[in-house]
């Protein structure tokens, strides 16, 4: 099992923030590695609400079903699942001085095969989570600025 944890801030009101993130669709803004996410369904956002995402990782892509499983003032958490993985974005929100507090954490599991690859491939991982401390916020300043 991989994780990474990253924690970054945003110069904007926290409710405004999470409203953007909880729709996982933006991942293509803030995700390196997210090439499209489409939400399966429509109504508002919500517990419950789910997401088809396409992810590129080391040249080869794979097809994601995420779900909104936790969505309250101060968290985020959205599961993933596709032949090779689970994963788990936990995002939580904390005010901060004139800002908002992110504190990313991801959690991927490989099925399988593809576990033995876990330690090899977590340096990658710990890449991508660098390149959201950047990303992340300059999505939410797009989307909110």
């Amino acid at each position: 099992m991989i994780r990474v944890t990253r924690t970054l801030a945003v110069p904007y009101p926290q409710a405004k923030v999470i409203a953007y993130l909880a729709d996982f669709a933006h991942a293509v803004d803030w995700d390196p590695g997210t090439v499209s996410c489409e939400r399966l369904g429509e109504g508002t956002v919500g517990e419950g609400s789910r997401w088809h995402n396409v992810t590129e990782f080391r040249g080869r892509r794979t097809e994601l079903t995420y779900r909104l499983d936790t969505y309250t003032p101060d968290r985020l958490v959205f599961s993933g699942v596709s032949q090779t993985a689970e994963t788990t974005d936990d995002l939580s929100f904390t005010p901060g001085a004139g800002s908002t507090v992110i504190t990313y954490h991801a959690t991927i599991r490989f099925k399988g095969l593809s576990a033995l690859a876990s330690p090899v491939l977590h340096r990658e991982f710990e890449r991508l989570g660098d390149e959201i401390t950047t990303t992340m916020p300059r999505a939410v300043a797009q989307a909110l600025g």
